[in-house]
């Protein structure tokens, strides 16, 4: 059955600690630890309904299934990754909780309740169409981290139109955009809550930022999280990012070699 949902150039990866199983393909699209982080860094509610925005081939959305009932409403505008999302979601057998919307994020609201989301993710595009000096290739690549299709305010404000009042919006993203962040949520009432900064290694610049904001919410009680350190100095996963990667595998490996 795998076999037969795959295309050329695509395999199938799944992470030590999830059950779920994604089709990638390297030179259309691979989800990466952004996507991981993401996956876990809210409060996933147990039911309701969950938007996975810029979905790319469906990872967040399909990881974060596994921590919940709640609906899961996965939107990407490319049909090649869409496709892959789909593929994947039928891989693991998910059609009653998860579904692929191939359109635009801009018409999110043809497919769910104005203000009837729960949860939106999203792991934007992070660079400015302006930045050419770095664009990849592969016209998937460009479009998924280039705002070309969309921005950082079309974002914000379908998540104001599409959330619940309290419901919440959480984002990976880029530090040197954490100012437009901050900015562009609140022009939107989104009120920024938690924040955690990634970084490479201990003494490296941060790379990554993990955000959370809640629709309505009050501007007081923004918790700054611990920094998320990724790797050793040797170049292996922090414990942390062991537990995320390989949860309980891990453990038990460690322990058969002690």
């Amino acid at each position: 059955m795998n076999e037969n949902l795959l295309k050329t150039g695509e395999r199938i990866d799944q992470l030590y600690s999830d059950q779920v199983k994604i089709i990638q393909n390297k030179d259309v699209f691979s989800y990466s630890i952004d996507s991981v982080l993401l996956s876990r860094f809210p409060k996933i509610p147990s039911r309701g309904l969950i938007v996975d925005l810029c979905s790319g081939n469906g990872a967040i959305g399909l990881f974060a299934s596994q921590q919940t009932r709640a609906r899961i409403v996965e939107v990407e505008i490319q049909e090649r990754l869409a496709d892959m999302a789909q593929r994947s979601i039928k891989l693991n057998q998910l059609e009653e909780q998860v579904s692929m919307v191939r359109d635009d994020l801009k018409n999110l609201l043809d497919y769910v309740p104005r203000s009837g989301v729960d949860l939106i993710l999203c792991n934007p595009p992070y660079f400015k169409a302006s930045e050419t000096s770095k664009k990849n290739l592969s016209e998937h690549y460009l479009l998924a981290r280039h705002e070309i299709t969309t921005n950082l305010e079309e974002i914000c404000q379908i998540s104001r139109h599409a959330l619940k009042s309290n419901g919440r919006l959480a984002m990976v993203h880029r530090p040197d955009r954490f100012i437009d962040i901050l900015d562009c949520l609140r022009q939107y009432g989104l009120a920024p809550k938690r924040i955690q900064f990634v970084y490479p290694k201990v003494g490296n610049d941060a790379n990554m930022l993990l955000i959370e904001a809640i629709k309505d919410g009050s501007i007081d009680g923004l918790i700054i999280l611990p920094p998320l350190i990724v790797h050793q100095d040797n170049g292996d996963y922090t414990d942390q990012i062991k537990r995320i990667y390989f949860g309980s595998h891990e453990n038990e490996k460690e322990s058969k070699n002690l």
